[in-house]
């Protein structure tokens, strides 16, 4: 065991007793944080605007703070890109994370110095939550990358923006520098492509251990790698023993990743957005991550059936059950209040508190009343392939609702790594499986309202194509599982 390995094994132990004692006392855990945050906000704009001098409990807060998205916070947000103090937080932010993909363009997130360091520690202590109950530690001797955004910034009125996996690349800490790749000067080729190939090149003959990003784009990278190498990843790299991954669902990928690596890796499932940082994969034998409830970040959730009800009713961490559709209500020390980040999440465990993401509030198919989510959509696609040579690059799916003939139907579009044999069997076998995840899509097909779904093939990098058509390749971006219209759909058609 080398030394790296043995202190890591130490530090792991640390930090697993550190976060049993908050897991085990969530609810005054999440108390602490709120009246935290609610006493270092109040003399900001924001918490004058909403008597937070005023708020003595969580009931007093529901009531002056309504629930947001980015556009019911974007004229305080406006006020700090112009350089305000003490605005949504004291003082001001230190950097903003730029997504895409709003109606009004980009998106500002603020990052502040008191919600920065979470954001690192929770990437940190998934890996020692591993370590921990795993007993492997050899990778951390070994090279580690991780896919991400330019680490390059711009800066607006003192604050330096960029997307977010380009800051965090800023936070990399000193025993983990010898050991990342690939090199500053890759990490900031702009575009994808190119960035794709030079870190083939760059790390082809290094003895990589672990490897991180969307599944999507860690697929590119893993289809250049064996092209180059005529072999699989596994050879390639043989002590690659850990894949970490966040942003969309690891198990539509799975096959087609075991068939590029040549063998089973270990993985962990991350839960970061430009937001915060709020879950990961700490078993390997549980099913879910866990809830952060000491990061800084109190939690609110609201039935996602119930969600765009006149008042609908916010629940707190000791109030939600197992298996209900909740959407993720934040309140930060990044300054974001009563904030809809549009996820949807499901509770695995109340003890500890661990969820699984379902989805997006505004990506669901119910055309006719449905109400399908993604998690349904991928599970219904991973128990079709179940025990088949099938395997799938990416898919998403879209009603169509006027169809030159018979009824209307769900149109899948799947792009095949290894298509079956028999595609009308194969969309039988979705078919069945979501009729089993959705008690209303099968009400509508028993009742005729809807014919069996579609399945479409999609041409090889017919994705990658598309999101380069509309300039989103790599990255954090990644294709909605579900749109309830057309616009997606037409284009791949």
């Amino acid at each position: 065991m080398s030394i790296k390995a043995f202190f890591a094994k130490k530090f792991a132990k640390k930090i697993y007793d550190k976060t049993q004692k908050w897991a085990r006392n969530p609810v005054e855990t999440q108390e602490r944080v709120f009246k935290n945050l609610i006493q270092q906000a109040k003399d900001t704009q924001f918490g004058k605007d909403h008597n937070f001098s005023g708020i003595l409990s969580y009931s007093d807060f529901a009531k002056n703070v309504p629930i947001r998205d980015y556009e019911g916070l974007k004229t305080y947000i406006e006020k700090v890109k112009k350089g305000e103090e003490n605005v949504l937080w004291k003082g001001k932010p230190i950097y903003f994370a730029k997504t895409s993909g709003t109606t009004s363009g980009a998106k500002y997130i603020p990052l502040t110095k008191e919600s920065m360091p979470f954001h690192i520690q929770a990437a940190r202590n998934a890996i020692l939550h591993y370590i921990h109950e795993t007993g492997n530690a050899s990778f951390v001797s070994g090279k580690m990358i991780f896919l991400q955004g330019s680490p390059v910034l711009e800066e607006k009125n003192g604050i330096k923006l960029g997307r977010l996996s380009g800051i965090v690349a800023h936070f990399v800490p000193k025993y983990l520098q010898k050991n990342r790749m690939p090199s500053w000067e890759t990490n900031c080729i702009e575009d994808w492509e190119t960035k794709v190939d030079a870190i083939v090149e760059e790390t082809f003959d290094k003895n990589m251990t672990v490897i991180s990003g969307i599944p999507s784009w860690v697929q590119m990278y893993f289809e250049k790698l064996k092209k180059k190498g005529e072999k699989p990843v596994g050879e390639i790299f043989r002590n690659f023993s850990l894949f970490i991954y966040g942003g969309v669902n690891y198990e539509p990928y799975r096959a087609k990743f075991e068939n590029l690596i040549g063998r089973k890796v270990d993985s962990i499932e991350l839960f970061p957005a430009s937001e915060g940082f709020f879950a990961y994969q700490d078993s390997q034998k549980e099913k879910g991550m866990l809830l952060l409830l000491d990061a800084g970040i109190f939690y609110e959730f609201v039935k996602a059936d119930e969600f765009f009800a006149e008042n609908p009713k916010r629940y707190t961490i000791g109030e939600v059950e197992m298996g209900i559709n909740y959407v993720l209500i934040i309140s930060t020390n990044a300054g974001l209040w009563g904030y809809n980040i549009g996820d949807t999440v499901q509770f695995t465990s109340l003890k500890p508190y661990r969820v699984v993401v379902s989805g997006r509030i505004k990506h669901y198919i119910s055309a006719f009343g449905e109400h399908v989510i993604g998690k349904e959509v991928e599970e219904a696609l991973r128990e079709a392939m179940q025990n088949t040579a099938v395997r799938v690059n990416e898919f998403t799916v879209a009603p169509q609702i006027t169809p030159k003939d018979g009824l209307p139907y769900h149109e899948w579009f799947i792009e095949f790594e290894n298509e079956p044999e028999d595609i009308a069997a194969f969309s039988l076998r979705i078919d069945d499986a979501m009729r089993k995840q959705n008690v209303y899509y099968d009400d509508l097909i028993a009742g005729n309202v809807l014919q069996k779904l579609v399945v479409t093939k999609v041409s090889k990098n017919g994705f990658q194509e598309y999101m380069k058509s509309i300039g989103k390749l790599g990255g954090q971006n990644k294709i909605p599982r579900l749109s309830n219209d057309r616009t997606i759909a037409d284009k791949l058609k």
